[in-house]
């Protein structure tokens, strides 16, 4: 996913009764990323809150990272042909939604897409200033496919044919998410907004009684640019973003998006240049972002009405951006 492209918004409480329950603040760092959460607390709980969020990203981490040679995902990456992995219950969820996001997309949304992630410089095995050549896609393309997993679902085991390398940066952060309100919600805290890279989940109402707000920005490759595209509440839902406008790297006069479709082997272009997705679930959010950045524009736009979801896509227009939203955005956009 991109940088974050999603604000959050906030006014403080408005009276001295809202300022006795006032919005509290926490933030930290985890996967390569910020993560932050507001929420209503007593400001006694505020230790121990931030002390339980570090520890569920911290188990997302140990169990997903590609980055961390001792996590659950590289040890089954590293894997012997035929060896099966007992799978922790968080991995087990993210790569039982993954598989199924891969046969409803037909294989546009894809696990196991981490050997083409890493040959186009987008992995854990650094960049790349130039393109590879077409012997070297076909090499990473042949251990590409969501069906080689021999996933159990019932077991929670998953075996490994042979070279397949799991590749979870485009679901993790939103599973993240869904875990650190999930724990929330067992600590009593009934009013949140979580954020992890720039992907949130809100429940709840603030002090005041309003929803929480999150302004998403129009696309520029300067950051400090925070002109809005949208804003929207979160009440019981989470918003995910992914995009090409600040990942890439140009070479031969052509720019290589970070989005791989796993069905060429090669970065996706098309003239989308961003997709925001709307979802009661973050993990979804995040995937489905995924899922629709590699269709495009058309195919894209199909798939999310087919299936009612709530999505809006950002195209590249000559110099600027062109904006098309699905009506299930629209009502969520109007309900802010």
């Amino acid at each position: 996913m991109q940088p974050p492209t999603i604000r959050m918004t906030w006014s403080g409480p408005a009276t001295p009764a809202a300022a006795a329950r006032a919005v509290q603040a926490l933030a930290g760092a985890t996967m390569g990323t910020r993560w932050s959460v507001k929420l209503v607390a007593e400001a006694s709980a505020l230790a121990s809150l931030q002390r339980g969020i570090q520890a569920c990203l911290d188990e997302v981490v140990a169990q997903m990272s590609t980055w961390e040679p001792d996590s659950d995902l590289s040890r089954y990456n590293r894997g012997e042909a035929g060896s099966m992995h007992a799978l922790p219950d968080g991995f087990a969820a993210v790569l039982d939604a993954a598989l199924k996001l891969a046969a409803d997309s037909h294989g546009a949304y894809d696990p196991t897409v981490g050997p083409l992630v890493n040959l186009w410089g987008f992995g854990p095995e650094g960049a790349r200033e130039t393109a590879p050549d077409d012997a070297a896609i076909a090499q990473a393309q042949a251990h590409v496919g969501w069906q080689r997993v021999g996933y159990d679902p019932h077991a929670r085991t998953a075996v490994q044919p042979g070279g397949a390398y799991l590749d979870f940066s485009s679901i993790a952060k939103g599973y993240g998410v869904d875990r650190v309100a999930q724990w929330l919600r067992e600590q009593g805290i009934e009013a949140f907004l979580v954020e992890v890279g720039g992907e949130l989940y809100g429940q709840g109402r603030k002090p005041d009684g309003s929803a929480w707000q999150v302004a998403v920005e129009r696309p520029s490759t300067d950051e400090a640019d925070e002109s809005t595209q949208a804003v929207l509440a979160l009440d019981s839902y989470a918003i995910a973003t992914s995009g090409d406008y600040r990942r890439y790297f140009d070479h031969g006069g052509q720019r290589y998006s970070h989005t791989v479709d796993p069905r060429s082997g090669r970065p996706v272009t098309h003239a989308l240049a961003a997709v925001t997705v709307l979802h009661p679930q973050c993990m979804q959010a995040d995937g489905l972002a995924t899922v629709l950045a590699v269709l495009g524009p058309q195919a894209g736009m199909a798939y999310a009405n087919q299936r009612q979801l709530a999505a809006m896509f950002v195209l590249h227009d000559g110099d600027g951006f062109l904006t098309r939203m699905t009506p299930a955005f629209i009502a969520r956009q109007r309900a802010a």
